[in-house]
């Protein structure tokens, strides 16, 4: 089990893993906890995915050599862009409450009557929802326990890049 896990297919298997634990319990605290997502927290979602996706066909491929380290860069590159994110988000929670942006239309109603350019702008700056701190495990918000997920992703994704064969 522990050469599986030096391995690449393992590593990649240890992200997808990640992604799957980290987008069920999204799931869960949305859907059980009904906790709202806020453009922020959607946009994470897409780039955890993203990473995710692209961990599993590694996965299941196998590349050796060039294949994997591509396999690895786009999966970084993923993981990092969902970081900046993450760190986005992290730092409107910690504005103080005069400084925060004010609370956007929510996401359906966006994409029935705003140009898509405009709903894009939106998610990828975040507004006074995302400000909020709305559940803590560890006296962590959901942002920064995110930023340790994609830390984690990403360590195992460059560990990758520079593994020697």
């Amino acid at each position: 089990m522990k050469a599986f896990l030096a391995s690449p297919r393992g590593k990649f298997a240890l992200v997808v893993a990640i992604t799957t634990s980290a987008m069920l319990f999204a799931l869960y605290l949305q859907y059980v906890e009904g906790l709202a997502v806020c453009p922020l927290c959607l946009t994470q979602r897409v780039f955890i995915v993203g990473a995710g996706a692209v961990s599993f066909l590694a996965a299941l491929h196998n590349p050796h050599g060039l294949g994997q380290r591509v396999y690895a860069a786009l999966a970084t590159l993923l993981t990092l862009i969902g970081f900046a994110f993450g760190a986005r988000h992290v730092w409107l929670q910690h504005l103080p409450p005069e400084q925060v942006p004010a609370c956007g239309p929510d996401l359906e109603y966006m994409l029935e009557t705003l140009p898509f350019g405009e709903t894009f702008k939106i998610l990828i700056m975040g507004d006074g929802n995302c400000a909020e701190t709305v559940w803590t495990f560890l006296g962590l918000s959901i942002p920064e326990l995110g930023l340790g997920m994609f830390t984690a992703m990403a360590i195992l994704l460059i560990s990758i890049l520079f593994q020697r064969r």
